[in-house]
């Protein structure tokens, strides 16, 4: 099928737009974050998206998990097209400028219990378990390769931070659930535009309002990576340079009056 919008102009009509008005927006408004911590955060999260994602659609594309409309894309490289690996970049800069509105923060230590963080550690690896499991069979081959993909970063983002994380859930539900829903509309609207197409025998059937229940989840995944990952870095960034203002001091000896 011939797709009557290609993929790079869903870049274009649909990502560009609203990056633009949410970058505007952080360089403009005095409460919203900007600067060298949380771009750099932001910088961190696109090179870690590109490497990390890269392996996991170039192992799902050519296994027929989805494929693309006929000249819906420039060109390839490896198995994924040029605008997938330019999505990887658009994502998380779309994502990272609605955070920056919402800027979830919390006056916390960097210690935490360490049973918080093994909770969190088992929590992200249950999920890569689970994730194995579901590769044996075929309709769940998606949602499989899916949580054994998110279940080890979820590990280290949850290990490392899950008691701060908890106490900024509020804003950071606002943080995910926005870029999530819009991004779950654009997918589709590509999807139903032809675009791209998710196949019927690796999935498992379930759809949320149209959109197969895998690429809800995934939206959802990289958007909890995103934004978890440079919430935390900015905290840690925040506390490193809290620490290295406070002015050193040692213990006051008490003072005797004969030993001058």
């Amino acid at each position: 099928m011939i797709s009557p919008l290609t993929y790079f102009g869903i870049h274009l009509t649909l990502l560009l737009p609203p990056i633009l008005i949410l970058g505007w927006l952080a360089v403009r408004r005095d409460r919203a974050w900007w600067g060298v911590r949380p771009l750099s955060g932001l910088v961190i999260m696109i090179a870690l998206a590109v490497v990390y994602t890269t392996p996991f659609t170039n192992r799902l594309i050519p296994a027929g998990v989805w494929w693309y409309g006929d000249g819906a894309v420039l060109a390839t490289v490896w198995y994924t097209p040029i605008e997938e690996y330019l999505f990887f970049v658009l994502q998380p800069i779309l994502t990272a400028l609605w955070l920056f509105q919402v800027r979830p923060s919390a006056d916390r230590s960097l210690a935490i219990p360490r049973i918080h963080r093994l909770l969190g550690v088992a929590g992200g690896l249950a999920i890569a378990v689970i994730g194995w499991a579901l590769l044996d069979t075929t309709a769940t081959y998606y949602l499989g390769w899916l949580l054994l993909w998110a279940g080890p970063v979820l590990a280290i983002q949850w290990g490392f931070g899950l008691t701060y994380l908890w106490d900024v859930r509020r804003s950071l539900l606002v943080a995910i659930a926005v870029p999530t829903l819009y991004l779950w509309v654009v997918d589709r609207i590509a999807i139903e535009l032809g675009v791209w197409v998710i196949s019927d025998t690796h999935t498992t059937g379930y759809a949320l309002l149209g959109l197969p229940i895998e690429e809800a989840l995934f939206f959802l995944v990289t958007n909890l990576f995103v934004v978890q990952g440079i919430t935390m870095y900015v905290w840690l960034l925040d506390r490193i340079g809290a620490a290295s203002a406070w002015p050193s001091a040692s213990p006051r000896l008490p003072t005797n009056s004969d030993d001058r």
